[in-house]
């Protein structure tokens, strides 16, 4: 089957990859396109947030990591959206586990955001209901910890970008294994499985991966083998 993933950053993400194709049994084919494809970085620089912005982090081709407005690039993503209908996707997915505007739309066919999923599973898997959120930037941690409030009783934000050093997300995950929550959300795209196993190991609590969590959903419209790729 020939599904479509869209990142926020450039296409492709490799690091993405790199974890979920296993899930999907050789049974897709992926097309990737991303909101800051072709763009240089000195254009990507101007996209830089500003007070009130909704504040999204990614990953370029090189392996570098950005911090933009999600405003500067929706008309980007829609064309992506727009793109991978006309090359026959059956269903496109979203690399971000941000939250975006209904004004984002496909004509054909599903929109999977990573987030849609995660608003409803995490509270099924916190006994608490009090969780630890990881986020790439501490300009994140509000908008973070008021999105979480809509679903949780408890949310403690930690920023460590998953795009920095190993050893600055094992500080983290030694900052908040003492912490109350029983679940952690490594809450945006670029966390890998590598870092979920660090942080399970060394704070002995429940972990939530998004990239694998999507591929698992997304594999249960992919794996029935006489379909069309």
């Amino acid at each position: 089957m020939k599904i479509g993933a869209i990142t926020i950053g450039q296409a492709p993400r490799v690091d993405v990859t790199a974890d979920i194709m296993d899930i999907f049994g050789g049974q897709v084919e992926l097309i990737q396109v991303g909101g800051l494809d072709g763009l240089t970085k000195e254009e990507i620089a101007s996209f830089a947030p500003a007070e009130g912005d909704y504040v999204l982090v990614s990953r370029l081709t090189d392996g570098t990591s950005v911090t933009f407005a999600e405003r500067h690039i929706l008309p980007r993503l829609q064309e992506a959206i727009t793109q991978m209908e006309e090359e026959g996707c059956r269903l496109i997915m979203f690399f971000c586990t941000g939250s975006f505007p209904e004004t984002l739309a496909s004509k054909k066919v599903p929109l999977i955001y990573p987030c849609e999923i995660l608003n409803r599973v995490v509270p099924l898997m916190t006994k608490k209901s009090s969780i630890i959120c990881m986020t790439p930037s501490p300009l994140q941690l509000a908008q973070t910890e008021a999105k979480w409030r809509n679903y949780v009783r408890e949310v403690t934000s930690v920023a460590a970008s998953p795009y920095g050093p190993f050893e600055d997300l094992e500080k983290a995950a030694e900052q908040v294994k003492d912490m109350d929550g029983d679940l952690i959300v490594l809450d945006c795209i670029g966390y890998t499985q590598e870092m979920k196993e660090m942080f399970a190991r060394k704070t002995g609590k429940l972990v939530v991966l998004p990239r694998t969590l999507l591929a698992r959903v997304v594999s249960e419209l992919t794996d029935v083998k006489s379909m069309p790729i």
